[in-house]
């Protein structure tokens, strides 16, 4: 508790939002940028040509939360297009908000003959918006390093009125067939032979005697009556890979608030965009990389494709909510930068006297399976309109759900501290209080723990202590609040995270 209000006004909730604002630290970072020289000076002239130098009048975008966001891209980009493979890929997804200027400066960056495409995913059927076309779909850029990289078109079921119009011919066995053209579509020379009576088309055949035998022998090859017109291939309709995937993308729909790969994160993408795109551009046994990881869609699918996969995000949050999301696949990963010892959680928690310390609280309630609690950038209220608990775990007992509240310690350990979450647990009707603290308490507080009022269980009969007192120490020897059992799943999807406030990106290397 305590603390400046300015700053910490600053530092308040982070998980799951990113907000982008012109000030010491935008100054500091387009400095950077210019100076350092990791950039390369197209990209540099291009940014100062939107923004405006640190030191002079504002560029044609001024100097607001759009130029903080598009240096902090900036900077983040240039290491990307840095560390990807000549034959990698590249794919940032964005909403209409900045998507412009992110073409612009992949174009500097990675030279316009490296764009190989824009996707547009329509991400939502309908949205009311009164006074402009409704926005109902986001954009996904695709450039790669070099004019060698991985390609695999990606294809899709055709419908029932496709296969009718196309696939109309049905030979003696069943099976439908289109036609598809026998001639080369530019000129070969080598391949201009007479075909049991019929000429060689203009430009030759498409195929060369030996295949056209193949062909002829399998029953593919159809023959016009009239000699004079051009012969055929019969293409199969279940030989058909499918009808081939263009850059609209209106056959993936959204999360649905019942889907059940939802995790009540709002800019959540849903396994199957990711799986296109990881599918189109690696190949098994590749290096996937997401900087950006958010709860980890791109890392489930690059798991679940048989990809290598590396993502990276600041959040404990994210990095909680990623982990369990890979414990039903039995995947073999490590998590850098978590804490491993009480020694490292103490670094976590004072590095930074204020995000450091909601790292650490992250990190703490993590470990203990609960959820985070604290107010948005807005003000809203996330959990705990009246303060007094950093977490809360959520259980199910008798008819009703119950709460097990947390707080976090990292400083001074008080017995005010525990006296204050009791009243806490009380106040709000809650039925356990926990204090998770880096010191050990003293011999006071726990006899005051001994004497706090129990919980007692409806469903499991028995009594639980109603606060308890954990230590980092005894975190990483396997003790957790001693509670009736909860689901983990239940209380990730009834997260209330907080919208992006410019666009959620989502970059990705595919090599």
């Amino acid at each position: 508790g305590g603390g400046d209000a300015k700053n910490e006004s600053k530092a308040q909730i982070r998980a799951f939002e990113d907000t982008w604002h012109w000030g010491e630290a935008a100054v500091a970072a387009f400095d950077e940028i210019i100076q350092s020289g990791r950039v390369n000076r197209p990209t540099v002239e291009l940014l100062r040509a939107l923004i405006g130098d640190p030191d002079e009048a504002a560029g044609p975008i001024g100097k607001g939360d759009l130029a903080a966001y598009l240096v902090m891209m900036t900077a983040r980009l240039a290491e990307l297009h840095r560390v990807l493979k000549p034959t990698g890929s590249l794919y940032l997804h964005c909403d209409p908000t900045a998507s412009h200027y992110l073409k612009l400066i992949l174009d500097r960056m990675f030279g316009p003959q490296n764009f190989r495409g824009e996707v547009i995913w329509q991400r939502t059927a309908t949205h009311n918006d009164a006074k402009r076309w409704s926005s109902l779909s986001d954009t996904i850029l695709f450039f790669t390093k070099s004019n060698s990289f991985t390609w695999h078109p990606q294809y899709r079921q055709q419908s029932s009125a496709d296969v009718e119009k196309r696939y109309r011919f049905v030979d003696e066995n069943g099976r439908r067939y289109r036609l598809g053209p026998a001639d080369s579509p530019n000129p070969r020379p080598n391949l201009m032979y007479e075909w049991k009576g019929y000429p060689h088309p203009a430009k030759g055949w498409r195929y060369s005697k030996e295949r056209m035998a193949e062909l002829d022998a399998a029953g593919e090859i159809w023959y016009p009556p009239d000699k004079t017109k051009r012969l055929a291939r019969k293409l199969y309709l279940d030989e058909s890979k499918g009808a081939v995937i263009g850059n609209i993308w209106i056959d993936i729909p959204p999360l649905q608030a019942s889907a059940i790969e939802r995790l009540g994160y709002p800019t959540q993408k849903p396994i199957a965009l990711l799986e296109r795109i990881i599918s189109a551009s690696s190949n098994p046994g590749d290096l996937v990389l997401d900087p950006f990881c958010g709860c980890g869609t791109t890392i489930e699918a690059a798991e679940k494709l048989g990809r290598q996969w590396i993502g990276i995000d600041i959040i404990s949050l994210a990095i909680g909510v990623i982990s369990d999301r890979l414990k039903p696949s039995k995947a073999n990963f490590q998590i850098v930068g978590w804490p491993r010892d009480t020694v490292s959680a103490a670094q976590l928690a004072h590095t930074n006297a204020l995000a450091g310390r909601y790292d650490f609280q992250d990190w703490a309630i993590w470990m203990l399976e609960g959820l985070p609690s604290r107010q948005d950038s807005s003000g809203k209220t996330m959990k705990g309109a009246d303060g007094g608990y950093d977490g809360y775990i959520t259980f199910q007992d008798g008819k009703g759900y119950h709460e097990a509240l947390i707080s976090v310690k990292s400083g001074k350990l008080k017995p005010d501290d525990l006296r204050a979450l009791g009243d806490t647990v009380r106040r709000k009707g809650a039925a356990i209080g926990v204090l998770l603290t880096l010191e050990p308490p003293s011999s006071a507080m726990l006899k005051e723990v001994q004497q706090a009022a129990r919980y007692h269980s409806e469903t499991w009969n028995r009594y639980y202590p109603g606060l308890q007192i954990i230590t980092v120490d005894q975190l990483f020897a396997g003790v957790r609040v001693d509670m009736p059992p909860h689901s983990k799943a239940q209380m990730t999807r009834q997260a209330q995270p907080i919208e992006r406030n410019a666009g959620e990106q989502m970059p990705l290397i595919g090599s």
